[in-house]
């Protein structure tokens, strides 16, 4: 599932439209993306519309068109956006595409875990507003976090990270990433975090985001898995693919298990379990 950076990358290819009118809407209209969507009405409403900006929250992205049309994508497993030139012609899983006179915004998913949204309006729909605070907004703070962790105190800390209404964009990977930094064990329960572990955690959940959109979102090619990014060694990111991989800090192997019903990476000299 893509996450925070991930989902920011492929915003940042549709920017490439921002500023240009839809001259056309292309669409698989029985296609299991638009389940939650009028795919009539979106043809209707975006044709003749103009890009005007976008955004990027948690693992959504919201395109803003003219006259208060709003359009939003959830990648799923295997979706990804793409620019292709004027005369590109429409693959088998190119189920949405905007064409602009110098372009046409695809939207490809394989298996249709994504989706798409629309609505119209002179403000942002609900289903964008209701999302929970950005882990880098000024709402997402310590005391936030550390109220969250009460409230789910017998859940392993690994699994609480997922959870997006507090941790909006955090998936599998960086919760990973997250939780190595701060040298806590993943399985431990989140109310066992002392004061200090919680600051730590709310620091490194910010770091962690904060180098993610830096070192993956800014960067053109393909990503991970295919790990053509410019990611530092000394992250867990490049170890915890690998079997055999070792703690990039201690050079102990690192352990795998399923917590939290999710394949989890982390290092056992470093993260202990009390």
């Amino acid at each position: 599932m893509p996450e925070l950076a991930e989902v920011e990358f492929f915003r940042r290819r549709w920017s490439a439209g921002h500023g240009a009118r839809v001259l056309a809407v292309h669409a698989h209209d029985r296609a299991r993306v638009f389940r939650e969507c009028d795919v009539a009405r979106l043809k209707k409403k975006l044709t003749g519309a103009r890009l005007l900006g976008s955004a990027t929250t948690a693992k959504q992205m919201l395109f803003r068109f003219s006259s208060g049309r709003w359009l939003g994508v959830h990648l799923g497993m295997s979706g990804e956006l793409r620019v292709e030139p004027s005369d590109y012609a429409p693959a088998k899983h190119d189920h949405l595409i905007l064409v602009q006179r110098q372009r046409q915004l695809v939207f490809n998913d394989p298996r249709m875990f994504g989706g798409v949204l629309f609505s119209t309006g002179r403000t942002a729909p609900d289903w964008w507003t209701r999302i929970a605070p950005a882990i880098l907004s000024d709402q997402f703070t310590g005391k936030a976090v550390a109220d969250f962790l009460r409230r789910r105190a017998r859940a392993p800390i690994k699994a609480v990270l997922l959870m997006q209404e507090r941790f909006p964009g955090i998936g599998n990977w960086m919760a990973d990433e997250i939780l190595w930094r701060a040298a806590i064990h993943p399985a431990r329960p989140a109310g066992s975090l002392t004061p200090t572990e919680v600051r730590t955690l709310h620091h490194e959940c910010r770091m962690v985001c904060r180098l993610a959109l830096r070192t993956i979102a800014g960067v053109g090619g393909r990503l991970p898995p295919n790990l053509n990014v410019r990611i530092p060694k000394t992250w867990l990111f490049w170890h915890r693919w690998e079997d055999g991989g070792r703690c990039p800090r201690t050079r102990v192997p690192l352990a795998r298990a399923t917590i939290g019903g999710r394949t989890t990476c982390w290092s056992p000299a470093r993260q202990k379990l009390r």
